[in-house]
C-alpha cells in the first residue's frame, strides 16, 4: 500500500530510539522528510546521519522537551529546515511510574505539557498543509489500573481524551488527530529491557500478563502511528488505536 508519504514532513519527539525512532526510520522510508529531538546528542546526530543515508531531509536536536523554550524552538528550527510541518508524533514519556509527587510533576510537565505544546507550536504549519495530522503516544496504562504508578495512568488517559477533543476542534481545518495506545513494548535502551535484567520478577509478570506470551517490538507500533499519521488514514480522526497483543481486557466502545 501506498501510504501517501512522499514528500511530506514529519516531526517526531524522542525520536533516537525506540517507538520514536521506528518511526522516523519509516517516515524517512516512505519518503518523507523527518525532524527529530531527543536529549542525547550523540544519539540524535547518529540518528540524523542514518535517515539521510535513506536520501531523505532530517534534522535533529538534542532537547529536553519538558523545556518550553527549547521544544518550541526545536519545533521552529525543524519547519525552518523541512520546509513546513505536515505530521506531528509527541511521543516522549517520562515514565515517571512511582507513587509519589515527583511522578506527578514529571507526567504533567514532560507527557502532556510537552504534547500540548508540540502541538500548539506546530499548528500554524499544519494550518498550511494538505496533509496534516496528529498523532499522540498513549499507553494502555490509561485505559484500565495496572501496576504503574497512580499518575502515570492518569496522564496517559489526558492524552487520549486531549487528542479526541482536539480532533473535534481541528475538524473543520482537516487537521486530523489520532493517539495510539501501545502495550509493553520491548527495544534495546528501553525500559521493559532494563527492568527484565534489574527486577525480573516484574518482567515476569508483565509477560505472564499478555496471552501471546510476549512483548510488541516497537515496530509493530511505529507502523501503526505511521498509518494513523499518513494520507492513506485520511478519514481517521479521534480514534485512540490500542496496540497491545489483547493484553488489556476493556471493551473499547
Amino acid at each position: 500500500m501506498d501510504l501517501g508519504l512522499k514528500g511530506l514532513r514529519a516531526i517526531v519527539t524522542g525520536g533516537s530510539k525506540g517507538i520514536g525512532r521506528r518511526c522516523a526510520d519509516i517516515f524517512a522510508e516512505e519518503g518523507a522528510q523527518v525532524a527529530i529531538c531527543a536529549r542525547n546528542t550523540a544519539e540524535v546526530e547518529a540518528t540524523v546521519a542514518s535517515l539521510k543515508a535513506k536520501g531523505v531531509t532530517a534534522y535533529g536536536e538534542a532537547v529536553d522537551v519538558a523545556d518550553k523554550a527549547a521544544l518550541e524552538a526545536w519545533v521552529a528550527n525543524a519547519a525552518k529546515a523541512l520546509g513546513g510541518i505536515d505530521i506531528v508524533v509527541a511521543n516522549v514519556s517520562a515514565l515517571a511510574v512511582s507513587d509519589d509527587e515527583e511522578a506527578w510533576k514529571q507526567g504533567f510537565n514532560v507527557d502532556m505539557m510537552h504534547t500540548v505544546r508540540t502541538v500548539n507550536a506546530a499548528l500554524p504549519h499544519l494550518e498550511g498543509s494538505n496533509s496534516p495530522s496528529i498523532c499522540v503516544i498513549s499507553s494502555v496504562s490509561g485505559r484500565e489500573v495496572d501496576f504503574t504508578g497512580p499518575a502515570y495512568g492518569a496522564f496517559k488517559a489526558a492524552l487520549v481524551h486531549y487528542a479526541q477533543g482536539l480532533a473535534y476542534k481541528l475538524a473543520p481545518k482537516m487537521i486530523r488527530v489520532n493517539s495510539v495506545s501501545p502495550g509493553n513494548t520491548y527495544f534495546d535502551g528501553g525500559i521493559w529491557q532494563h527492568i527484565e535484567k534489574n527486577i525480573p520478577d516484574l518482567f515476569k509478570t508483565a509477560l505472564d500478563l499478555n496471552p501471546t506470551g510476549r512483548m510488541a517490538t516497537a515496530e509493530e507500533i511505529a507502523r501503526g502511528v505511521v498509518f494513523l499519521s499518513s494520507p492513506a488514514s485520511s478519514f481517521t480522526t479521534g480514534t485512540n488505536l490500542v496496540i497491545d497483543g489483547a493484553l488489556t481486557k476493556g471493551v473499547q466502545l
